[in-house]
């Protein structure tokens, strides 16, 4: 009995002690969870809120990794003139390959095209026949074939616009088709036959095939089972179902066409689409209007400065019927291009989807190779060109050919970069002062962008804006979220033109790389008053050539994704012309990066909050606002987060990483809590309680 006793009271001792020990742990609990609210103060008050420019945000556009040729411009055809192989000849006419062996056709190229920018032509002399001679042409024929750029994407009832020229000693009887990868299969046909005397000089030939069904590999082919020598030259297949611009809508302009006798080069954006559970994806073109990008950067880049000074961009090269155009080696990128998007398309682009074009050109410095100062002015000179061409009287020397080209009325050119990544370069200030000069003074209102960085130190020479580029880990970019606090404010803006964590850490593009990159957003969107502009690098990758990664858009003829570096832009489409209000984080905030800011849509008020919470344990985030009597009524929350900080999308699954949106009911409290998942980037919007909340799905 005793002993029972004694157990007894064992027993609640040791349970007053294990309850003491409960109690006293969800003490400590508490404070652990107190210690872990970060607090972000905002003053929403006039007397410390301040605009941000109008222009923040936008993106920058580099033929790199086939952004355009393979990707964004709709030609299908890769080597549509034959000039890549060069101008010796014969010439290697890569990636054209021939059908038949040969006993049957000898193909060669020579210099008897009718275009004198660009003569060389592709000759194929058919040795065989269909007409019972010894040597029979097998029964599918033979000629030439283009893969276009590692498959064309040819669907099943669309449209397809195929143009060529041609000659030839003889009559002719041509089948021009879509086909499998293979040849096997023929997605759509249409015959060519024409008398000697019909084609015996150069004849434009044009065609609309309508695909009977679908191959993403598909190729373009000339066939032909009769004897004789026929000569092709600047071979085009454009899908007919691309953006057009409308009264209504934001889109691209249709093709290259005959308008009133004049050649109305058009842009035209290739339609690459993703099927994913019956379900299609936006298009390139259409990715990129969803950034509501405020300025656009164009052409580059390295492409603008060249390995060396004889293949770099030069504007004069890339205008006027897209025949003419010579096309060039991008030796920096390695790859051919035929500048069907040129200058004058890129301005279109700007156009269309309501952004500030930014020009680069160059300044007579390649990578390799520079231009002494006192020797530049016809670089200086080609600059005012190109400024006239854009913003050029119709009756101008150059804005005349611009109005040629279908558009009369000038682009809005406000904005110029003197060369890329060339401060460094011996030659570069006293060249970069040749063009200031002579901008300036045919063109004072153009904002000039130096590449010499101000951040830390004044510039040497007078810029309105300087450029500053920036690689680097996810961790070292979180941190340099700050990296513009005091920077000097009486000098030039600065102009983010190029900002990404590199592979090292982000190897395709993961959800690390996108936080460093977010946290670096919010403390450029706080520096707004002395950053003028940012866009993340590079923009596009065709992955059948990735000369740079990571990108923000990844895509093959047929499917495309956006990387988490993708979708953290699309939290700042608001940013661009909102207001800026003051915050300030409190607390254990070490991981935490926020900024606040307030803009108006459908005609209402929000407060933006966004937070990237880079650490491994969720946050609580605490936001008290002052200087706002009004109460807020709800809340549209988005967030980007995974279960691993390296995922990556994929074409497999291409919405791993994507924004989650839902609505948040809102308490009567005064402060507003938030929790913040480890690894995350979250923005809340919050309506005040006077207006009507938009009710958003859950």
């Amino acid at each position: 009995m005793e002993t029972s006793w004694r157990f007894l009271k064992s027993v609640c001792i040791l349970s007053f002690l294990i309850g003491a020990c409960s109690v006293y742990q969800s003490l400590c609990l508490v404070d652990a969870q107190a210690d872990a609210i970060v607090t972000l103060q905002v003053d929403a008050s006039n007397m410390t809120r301040r605009p941000i420019p109008e222009t923040l945000f936008g993106i920058f556009f580099e033929e790199i990794n086939h952004a355009g040729a393979g990707g964004l411009w709709a030609e299908l055809v890769s080597n549509r003139g034959f000039e890549a192989g060069g101008q010796t000849i014969p010439s290697n006419i890569w990636p054209w390959s021939i059908i038949g062996d040969e006993s049957s056709i000898y193909v060669v190229t020579d210099r008897s095209s009718c275009f004198e920018r660009n003569k060389i032509a592709l000759k194929m002399e058919v040795l065989c026949d269909s007409n019972g001679s010894s040597n029979c042409c097998p029964s599918g024929g033979v000629g030439i074939y283009n893969p276009g750029y590692w498959g064309m994407n040819i669907e099943e009832a669309k449209k397809y616009k195929v143009v060529f020229y041609v000659r030839s000693t003889g009559d002719i009887d041509v089948s021009v088709s879509f086909t499998s990868s293979n040849g096997s299969l023929t997605l759509a046909s249409e015959n060519i036959i024409a008398l000697a005397s019909d084609v015996s000089n150069w004849t434009k030939k044009e065609m609309l095939l309508e695909a009977n069904g679908t191959d993403n590999g598909a190729r373009l082919q000339f066939t032909t089972t009769k004897k004789g020598s026929i000569w092709f030259d600047q071979v085009s297949a454009m899908p007919m179902d691309t953006y057009k611009k409308d009264e209504s809508d934001i889109v691209a302009l249709m093709e290259i066409d005959e308008v009133e006798g004049k050649n109305d080069s058009r842009l035209q954006i290739c339609k690459t689409k993703e099927e994913e559970e019956e379900q299609t994806t936006n298009d390139l073109f259409q990715m990129m209007v969803d950034l509501k990008p405020r300025f656009i950067r164009f052409p580059g880049g390295c492409f603008v400065e060249g390995e060396w000074l004889g293949n770099a961009f030069r504007w004069k090269e890339t205008v006027g019927a897209w025949e003419e155009r010579p096309g060039h080696y991008g030796d920096v990128w390695k790859y051919w291009t035929d500048d069907g998007l040129g200058h004058f398309e890129f301005f279109q682009l700007a156009e269309d989807i309501g952004a500030a074009p930014v020009w680069v050109f160059n300044n007579g410095i390649s990578h390799n190779d520079q231009v002494e100062t006192e020797n530049v002015k016809p670089f200086v000179q080609e600059a005012i060109d190109g400024i006239e061409f854009a913003r050029g009287d119709p009756q101008s020397t150059w804005g005349s050919v611009r109005a040629a080209m279908g558009h009369p009325e000038p682009f809005e050119l406000k904005y110029v970069a003197v060369g890329n990544e060339d401060c460094f370069k011996s030659y570069y200030r006293g060249n970069y002062l040749e063009f200031y000069d002579a901008i300036k003074k045919a063109y004072p209102d153009i904002k000039i962008i130096s590449n010499c960085d101000a951040s830390f130190k004044p510039l040497d020479h007078p810029a309105d804006y300087f450029d500053y580029h920036i690689y680097t880990l996810a961790k070292d970019l979180f941190s340099r979220s700050h990296d513009f606090d005091n920077t000097p404010r009486n000098g030039p803006k600065a102009f983010v033109s190029e900002y990404a964590v590199n592979k090292t850490d982000a190897n395709n593009g993961n959800l690390l790389a996108a936080l460093g990159e977010a946290a670096f957003l919010l403390g450029l969107e706080k520096n707004s008053d002395i950053v003028g502009m940012v866009s993340y690098a590079p923009l596009f990758v065709n992955t059948n050539d990735k000369r740079w990664i990571p990108d923000a858009i990844v895509f093959n003829s047929s499917h495309l994704y956006g990387t988490p570096s993708y979708w953290v832009q699309q939290f700042f489409t608001e940013s661009s012309g909102a207001t800026l209000l003051n915050s300030t984080l409190k607390g254990n905030s070490f991981s935490i990066e926020a900024s606040a800011i307030s803009f108006q849509a459908n005609g209402k008020t929000y407060i933006q909050i966004k937070a990237v919470n880079f650490g491994e344990e969720s946050v609580n985030l605490k936001v008290t606002v002052t200087g706002l009597i009004a109460k807020f009524y709800g809340s549209k929350k988005k967030v980007l987060t995974s279960a691993n900080v390296m995922d990556e999308n994929s074409f497999s699954t291409p919405e791993m990483i994507v924004p989650q949106e839902s609505l948040l009911e809102m308490t009567e409290e005064e402060d507003l809590m938030f929790v913040l998942p480890p690894h995350s980037f979250s923005s809340f919007d919050l309506l005040k309680q006077s207006e009507n909340i938009i009710k958003m799905p859950i």
